[in-house]
């Protein structure tokens, strides 16, 4: 099989099959990771909730270092970079925390957990452990 950098009328109908499996095969992927995003932040939503109830902080840097180290355990057993599982693990973390800051002050200002759901919350990346007071889970 070759190929030719002057366009894609050049490439091989073989390569242009390759890819479009491939690339299919990263759709799919990518709809499995925003799923599993989207499961991930209806369970942190509902840490949210029970952290604004009984008034815990909703940062737990503990808990997140925690959250952190295994996580680059586990990049490191998959054979992906640890660093870069880390930032996208302290993306979502950022992002837990701020939806847990506004759940706190929606149920502050006297909303029931209900009321002040957000929309899309509930990415913190709880853990099996069962630990569901941090704002990693």
């Amino acid at each position: 099989m070759t190929t030719s950098n002057t366009g894609t009328g050049d490439v091989d109908p073989a390569v242009r099959a390759e890819l479009a499996r491939l690339r299919e095969s990263i759709d799919n992927i990518d709809a499995a990771v925003v799923h599993m995003l989207a499961e991930r932040f209806k369970c942190t939503q509902q840490v949210g909730h029970l952290k604004a109830v009984h008034q815990l902080p909703p940062a737990d840097p503990e808990r997140e270092a925690r959250q952190i180290a295994r996580l680059r355990t586990l990049a490191e057993s998959a054979r992906l970079d640890p660093s870069f599982a880390e930032k996208f693990l302290n993306f979502i973390i950022a992002e837990v925390i701020r939806h847990h800051e506004r759940i706190a002050e929606t149920t502050a200002n006297g909303a029931s957990p209900a009321d002040g759901a957000v929309p899309g919350d509930a990415a913190d990346g709880s853990a099996p452990s069962g630990d569901r007071t941090a704002a990693t889970g």
